[in-house]
C-alpha cells in the first residue's frame, strides 16, 4: 500500500480520537467549567450535527478544487478547532471548537476515501479504503481510555493539545506523501461542478446504498448506544469492567474493517450481503444470550468484526455508482450520522416502553434486516 495512505490514516486517528475521547473527559469538563453533564453531554451532540451538516457543505463548496489541497485545508481546519478546545477559556469556546474540528469529519473521510482508491489499482480500492479508515477504527479503541488516562494525569486539556499535535503531523503527511493528483483519475469526478456532483446523486443505486448504509449503522449503533447498561443490567458485569468490554468491540471494528476492504474487492454486493446478514444474526443471538458474560463477551467483538465490515465496501460502491463524485462519499458519512440518531431513538423508545435492556439489540436487529433486504434489491437492479 502507498505510503500516502499512512497519512490518511492518521489524518483518520486523529479525527477519531476527537470524536471519542470526550466521553471519558466530560466529568472534568463540567466539573471545570461548572456547567451540569447535560450541559456538557453537548460536546458531544454538537460534534455529531456538525458532522452530518459538514459533510455536505464542506464538500459541496470544494467541489472544483484539488482533493489534496482540500484535505490539508480540512486538516488545518481540525488542527485550529482542536487548539481552539486546548486553550477554550469558557465552554462556549470550547463548544466551539468542537463544532470547527467536527466540521472537516465527513468531509476527510468522504474525500479522503476518494484519494485513497485513487493511489492503488482498481481491484484494491475497498482495502485501500480499509487502510484509512483502521485509523478511524483504532482511535474506536483507544479513544475513551486514552481521554480518561491523559485527562485524569494531566487534565483534560491536555488531550485536546495532543490531538492537536496529532493533526499537525497528519497535516504534514498529506502534503508531504499524497501526490498532487491522487483521486483525481479521470472520470471520477473530481473536477466536476456543483451540479454535476448533485445529478449524480440522482441514481437508485446511490440512494439505495445509502439508505443500507443508515439502516446498517443504525442497527449496530442503536445497539451499542445502550450496551453498557446492556452488560450491566443484563450480563451482570460491574461498571468498571464495561471500559474494557468497550475496547474488546472496538477490537472488533479494526477486524471487520480490515476483513470487510478485501472481501469488497473480491466480489463486493455478496460481501455487504453477507456482513449485514451475519451483523443481523449476531445482534439478535446477543439479544437472546444477553444474561450470560461468557457470550456477550464474545458477541461484542462478532459485533464489532459484522459492524464495521461492511464500511469499505459501502464506501466505494456509493462512489463508483455516482461516477467519483466527492458529494457521495461525504452523503455516506452523513446517513451513518443519520442511521446512528434513527438507532439510538428507537433503542430509547424500546427502553422507556418498559422492554428491557435487550430491546435495542432486537430494534437494531430489525434495522440491519432492512438494510439486508435493501441491499439485496440494490445488488439485484445492478445486475
Amino acid at each position: 500500500m502507498p505510503i500516502g495512505l499512512v497519512a490518511l490514516a492518521l489524518g483518520g486517528f486523529g479525527i477519531g480520537l476527537t470524536e471519542f475521547l470526550i466521553a471519558g473527559l466530560l466529568p472534568q469538563v463540567a466539573a471545570g467549567f461548572s456547567v451540569s453533564e447535560a450541559t456538557a453531554g453537548w460536546l458531544i451532540s454538537g460534534y455529531a450535527l456538525s458532522v452530518a451538516v459538514g459533510a455536505i457543505a464542506l464538500t459541496a463548496a470544494t467541489a472544483r478544487l484539488p482533493r489534496k489541497h482540500v484535505l490539508a485545508g480540512l486538516m488545518a481546519l481540525f488542527v485550529v478547532g482542536n487548539l481552539l478546545s486546548a486553550i477554550a477559556p469558557a465552554y462556549c469556546v470550547l463548544l466551539l471548537g468542537r463544532i470547527i474540528a467536527a466540521l472537516c469529519h465527513g468531509s476527510f473521510f468522504g474525500i479522503g476515501s476518494l484519494v485513497a482508491r485513487g493511489l492503488v489499482a482498481p481491484e484494491r480500492k475497498s482495502r485501500a479504503v480499509a487502510v484509512m479508515f483502521a485509523g478511524l477504527t483504532l482511535a474506536n479503541v483507544l479513544g475513551v481510555p486514552f481521554g480518561a488516562l491523559v485527562g485524569e494525569r494531566w487534565g483534560w486539556r491536555a488531550a485536546f493539545w495532543a490531538v492537536t499535535a496529532i493533526g499537525v503531523l497528519a497535516l504534514a503527511g498529506i502534503i508531504a506523501l499524497v501526490p498532487g493528483r491522487a483521486g483525481a483519475a479521470a472520470g471520477d469526478g473530481a473536477s466536476t461542478g456543483l451540479r454535476d456532483q448533485f445529478r449524480a446523486l440522482g441514481s437508485w443505486q446511490v440512494w439505495l446504498t445509502l439508505t443500507a448504509t443508515a439502516l446498517g449503522y443504525g442497527g449496530m449503533f442503536g445497539a451499542f448506544s445502550y450496551i453498557a447498561y446492556t452488560f450491566t443490567e443484563v450480563s451482570g458485569f460491574s461498571a468498571a469492567a464495561v471500559p474494557w468490554l468497550l475496547m474488546l468491540y472496538g477490537a472488533g471494528l479494526v477486524v471487520g474493517n480490515l476483513i470487510g476492504g478485501r472481501a469488497a474487492d473480491r466480489d463486493r454486493d455478496r460481501a455487504l450481503v453477507l456482513a449485514l446478514l451475519g451483523l443481523t444474526f449476531t445482534l439478535a443471538v446477543f439479544g437472546l444470550l444477553a444474561g450470560s458474560a461468557v457470550a456477550s463477551v464474545m458477541l461484542v467483538f462478532l459485533m464489532g468484526v459484522a459492524g464495521f465490515a461492511a464500511v469499505p465496501g459501502m464506501i466505494t460502491r456509493v462512489t463508483d455508482a455516482a461516477h467519483g463524485a466527492a458529494l457521495a462519499a461525504s452523503a455516506n458519512v452523513s446517513a451513518s450520522n443519520v442511521g446512528n440518531a434513527l438507532g439510538a431513538w428507537l433503542g430509547g423508545l424500546a427502553i422507556t416502553a418498559g422492554l428491557g435492556y435487550r430491546a435495542p439489540l432486537y430494534t437494531g436487529t430489525a434495522l440491519t434486516l432492512t438494510s439486508v433486504i435493501v441491499m439485496l434489491v440494490a445488488a439485484r437492479r445492478a445486475t
